[in-house]
């Protein structure tokens, strides 16, 4: 099996059952190394939930997670925290901390993780500002003196300041004029090549779903419905697929892409 193939998330039969109702009824899906896979669906689809699932925030009612070939659903606590150091996450909302610097929000995983001296830290937090197109000035700043585009980016410093195998995007571009969110689109791709990220992205952003993934998962009725290429995914027959890429909004990321 070639580096290419390697699965990294290997997702079988799950089962989540919240409230009254089943969001996921038998979700399989393999996300392969190196890869960036977009997660898509309507609302309500467990899109969400099947990210807490994968992060440990919520357990699933039956089925299985294998995150680097571990089974998280029954890991003890001491290999579950040697997985979760070999991933970062971008939060929706960014979940920076507002009482603390921007250098001191990337370095917060170096201070619990890692035995470093502070010094070392604070160097590595910086390096990692300056590779998602932050500065120096940037670094002193507190979230929120910095505008909406600048706080994804210190939040996804901070989500690769481990240097980690893989990466969870919730929602990046969410909140972001087009201009902001094609030039975070570009700068996920450009952390996959040099840091040979695999990366899972979570987004209703049309664009970035054209302009970023290697393939796409749709999640409807419980499952995966389909997991493909975008330009193939669109054409799937299937209604669900179908209703959600046919409107004015995805013929127009479709033509978009296609003109670039």
């Amino acid at each position: 099996m070639t580096e290419r193939t390697t699965p990294i998330i290997e997702i079988s039969h799950l089962k989540t059952h919240l409230g009254k109702h089943w969001v996921h009824q038998d979700v399989n899906l393999t996300v392969n190394s190196h890869e960036i896979m977009g997660i898509v669906g309507g609302s309500g689809s467990g899109k969400t939930t099947l990210l807490r699932a994968m992060l440990g925030l919520l357990k699933p009612t039956a089925g299985s997670i294998r995150l680097f070939g571990c089974e998280l659903l029954t890991a003890s606590a001491e290999t579950w925290l040697k997985v979760q150091r070999r991933w970062g996450v971008l939060f929706q909302q960014n979940a920076l901390f507002s009482s603390l610097t921007v250098l001191e929000n990337v370095a917060f995983p170096l201070k619990e993780h890692t035995d470093l001296d502070l010094d070392s830290i604070n160097e590595l937090a910086l390096l990692k500002l300056l590779m998602v197109g932050l500065n120096r000035d940037d670094a002193v700043k507190y979230p929120s003196e910095l505008s909406g585009g600048m706080q994804k980016r210190a939040a996804l410093a901070r989500a690769i300041v481990l240097d980690p195998e893989l990466i969870f995007l919730d929602e990046p571009t969410a909140g972001l004029d087009p201009h902001l969110a094609s030039e975070l689109d570009e700068l996920i791709i450009a952390l996959r090549r040099t840091m040979g990220l695999t990366i899972v992205i979570i987004t209703h952003d049309l664009d970035t779903l054209w302009r970023v993934t290697d393939r796409v998962a749709f999640l409807g009725q419980g499952k995966v419905l389909c997991v493909d290429a975008m330009d193939k995914l669109v054409k799937q027959p299937d209604p669900t697929i179908h209703a959600f890429f046919s409107g004015a909004r995805g013929r127009v990321a479709e033509a978009n892409h296609n003109c670039e």
